[in-house]
């Protein structure tokens, strides 16, 4: 029996390769490899379920009933196995009757098993079967155990399909679909796109797993890695946005990782568990998917989004196999679709055909979104499905702004969607004409219009839509796009040029916003363990006050870059006065350090808090007076006020903007905020969008900061509208108690001639 968990890896992958040598049928191969297993790892039971005409048979097993073998049999997503078939996922469980999917099959006698470990046996990106080990004793494989358990199963599936054991039917039946579908997404970067459907990468088959030479496959591999990284110096060295921003740090970083020796120091050991070189970078690239889905905090997603990228383009390198649609080149306007992307694989695309691109994955802070968003290119992301419901050469209308893809549309809908674009570039123009009118109502109000922002990129926009300045920098995304704790240094640097982009213009930069569902693995402390409800736990405010040498950095970079200027500081998650009295000491203690030292320092420091947690509505009368200025953040602040979280697909679209319990609220954080003569803005989606906007401007706020795609529309009612008559609408509407407020000012806009979009 082997002494750790290394040795039995070492152990199972060595008998393997004579197992497969061997002449003898597939299924004593199978019997075989269960019971190496089992006795590798001391696991009483080492099953295999095959997927044959649907549904998952039980084919091998060592521990349970032999009775059971070729009779047991169970849907796809029933039960444990069921599951990792059903979502191609790695399963590791120290008591598996507590699981929510644990299903009890009698006949097979396996009720005295608490460990359970799964891992699905792929082929063509889809499973056909299932390889599990259970264990008497509750315990954790250990992950070295869980990797020689993907490796037996991706040599399994060569030998399954030459064998003709289990169904191998095509991936998706995307030749079956002819209709008009319609998907929903997340808004990546903003636009309309019209083109036919290009996939960006055929899926590389992968003919054979266990070396015969294994010296031989380490020198291919090695041959690759130098073509792969001589691709990628080319092409980063090519690429001329014309501007800097963290596009080019964002190729940088990507590039770093073509350089990673643990990379492939990995894949290395991987063919020296006696691996082809196809199969070392599959085996990695495996376990790179894995870890991706257990984790939530984007920076580190996106620099698995990266590797898989740069594996891909080793894979195709090191097979000889076809390319991306990037080397095929595009033959006529495309909308690309994909899992998703890495930052270099879109930058080969021809960018005059390129007209968006739709991602199955993909999130705000991605690389990709960030050199999309300099390219210009529109980008829709979490689509489900989309590489099952569309045809290679599909018609595709994507309308970002509304969440909206249609594939196949029909002639009437590809009409309207032409006419849509027209009058979209229209109305742009009309915002684009009044960008140098100011905001001011019909009666003669100002309303302040804002832009949101977070990168370097972003400032650019003050001048493109005529904002009044930046109502919410997003410290965060620096930290985000950034593989190491961002030097001080480095933030000044973002810092000012945001500050020169703006001019004489006010800038809110947000203190940063990290922790919680935005975990960041150099920030991570050993021992700290995932929460269970991060947007609710330890982040923003409460771990910069924790992490106090991170805000002092900031908060000096933040001083020293606006020497000379007004700078404002707002803190995000105040949930009572003492956390920003905590945190605005700490910014002045800093400011006194560097007149000290004979720093140049702001002329004045602004500071202000954002309302997103309720409690500090309770306590206004104590903040207040302490307070420059106050941002609600809607976003946050509905979610918490409902017990609703906004990005459960179920919740999403429950609870309404304009619901009476919010306008309430809202209307009693104004007055407060009159009272004391402290300005209140918004900051949130709830300000972008015409109506909602309207009725906060009922209310008496007087600055929004939102989009930059906002702020034409937004401008466009607020010089449509008599705010004097409005408020006295809004007033009534709350004094009589009415639940339906959103129908109530929609009538009255209509009515009075509001222009709303």
């Amino acid at each position: 029996m082997p002494s750790t968990p290394a040795a039995a890896a070492r152990l199972i992958l060595t008998s393997l390769q004579e197992v497969m040598a061997a002449r003898s049928s597939a299924q004593a191969k199978l019997n075989k490899v269960v019971d190496i297993i089992g006795q590798s790892l001391s696991s009483e039971v080492c099953s295999i379920y095959l997927v044959r005409e649907g549904v998952l048979e039980l084919f091998a097993t060592r521990g349970l009933k032999q009775d059971a073998v070729h009779v047991t049999r169970m849907a796809m997503g029933e039960g444990l196995v069921g599951l990792i078939a059903t979502n191609v996922e790695t399963l590791n469980l120290d008591e598996a009757a507590s699981h929510p999917d644990y299903a009890y099959r009698p006949e097979t006698g396996e009720e005295l098993f608490h460990s359970f470990a799964g891992v699905p046996i792929v082929r063509r990106e889809r499973a056909i079967g299932v390889l599990c080990v259970q264990h008497v004793e509750p315990r954790r494989y250990e992950e070295v155990e869980i990797e020689a358990l993907q490796t037996v199963a991706m040599v399994l599936s060569e030998l399954i399909a030459n064998a003709e054991l289990a169904d191998d039917g095509p991936v998706d039946q995307r030749e079956q679909e002819t209709g008009t579908v319609v998907l929903h997404g997340l808004q990546l970067v903003l636009g309309m796109a019209r083109g036919h459907a290009v996939f960006h990468q055929p899926r590389v088959h992968i003919e054979h797993t266990m070396a015969e030479d294994v010296e031989a496959e380490r020198q291919r591999l090695i041959s690759a890695f130098t073509k792969m990284r001589e691709q990628v110096d080319r092409m980063t060295g090519a690429i001329d946005f014309g501007m800097e921003g963290e596009h080019q740090e964002v190729l940088e970083t990507y590039k770093m990782f073509a350089y990673d020796e643990g990379w492939i120091r990995r894949i290395n050991e991987a063919i020296d568990s006696g691996l082809t070189a196809e199969a070392a970078i599959e085996r990695v690239q495996q376990r790179t998917r894995m870890r991706m889905r257990q984790i939530d905090d984007p920076l580190l997603q996106d620099r698995m989004h990266d590797l898989e990228d740069l594996s891909n383009r080793l894979l195709r390198i090191v097979s000889g196999q076809l390319g991306t649609a990037a080397q095929l080149g595009l033959r006529q306007d495309a909308i690309l679709i994909a899992r998703n992307l890495g930052p270099a694989e879109l930058l080969e695309y021809d960018r005059r055909r390129l007209k968006g691109v739709i991602l199955e994955e993909g999130s705000l802070t991605a690389h990709v979104t960030i050199v999309a968003r300099a390219m210009g290119v529109p980008v829709l992301g979490r689509v489900r499905n989309i590489r099952h419901q569309v045809n290679e050469g599909d018609l595709l209308l994507m309308d970002v702004a509304a969440n909206s893809l249609l594939i196949r549309p029909t002639a009437d809908m590809d009409e309207a969607f032409e006419n849509k674009l027209h009058v979209t570039q229209k109305r742009r123009a009309e915002f684009a004409a009044m960008r140098d009118l100011p905001s001011v109502t019909k009666d003669g109000a100002r309303v302040e219009l804002m832009v949101n922002a977070g990168l370097r990129d972003d400032a650019q926009a003050l001048d493109m839509v005529g904002a009044d300045g930046i109502g919410l920098f997003r410290t965060e995304f620096q930290f985000l796009v950034s593989a190491t704790l961002p030097q001080r240094e480095k933030q000044q640097r973002l810092y000012k040029d945001v500050l020169d982009a703006a001019g004489d213009r006010p800038v809110i930069f947000r203190t940063v916003d990290i922790g919680g569902d935005k975990a960041l693995p150099y920030m991570q402390r050993d021992g700290e363990e995932l929460e269970d409800n991060p947007a609710m736990g330890w982040r923003a405010l409460r771990l910069a006050l924790d992490r106090d040498g991170l805000m002092k950095a900031q908060a000096r970079a933040l001083l020293e870059a606006a020497a000379g200027k007004v700078l404002h500081i707002m803190f995000p998650m105040v949930s009572e006065p003492w956390e920003y009295e905590q945190a605005r000491t700490l910014v002045e203690h800093q400011r006194e350090w560097l007149v000290k030292q004979r720093k140049k320092v702001p002329i004045a420091v602004k500071y202000g808090a954002m309302l997103e947690v309720p409690a500090l509505a309770e306590v206004l009368d104590i903040l207040l007076p302490r307070l420059d200025f106050l941002s609600i953040g809607t976003n946050d602040l509905t979610q918490f006020l409902f017990a609703a979280d906004r990005a459960h697909p179920r919740l999403a679209e429950r609870y309404d903007w304009l619901s009476i319990a919010i306008v309430r609220f809202l209307d009693r954080v104004v007055r407060a905020c009159e009272v004391h003569k402290v300005p209140v803005g918004v900051c949130g989606e709830m300000g972008g969008r015409t109506l909602e906007a309207m009725a906060l401007i009922g209310l008496g706020v007087r600055r929004l900061s939102i989009t930059p795609a906002s702020v034409g529309p937004v401008k466009a009612m607020i010089r449509s509208v008599d705010v004097t008559a409005l408020q006295s609408f809004m007033r009534d509407l709350l004094d009589s108690g009415v639940v339906d407020i959103r129908s109530s000012l929609s009538r009255w806009a209509a009515d009075e001639g509001v222009e709303l979009s």
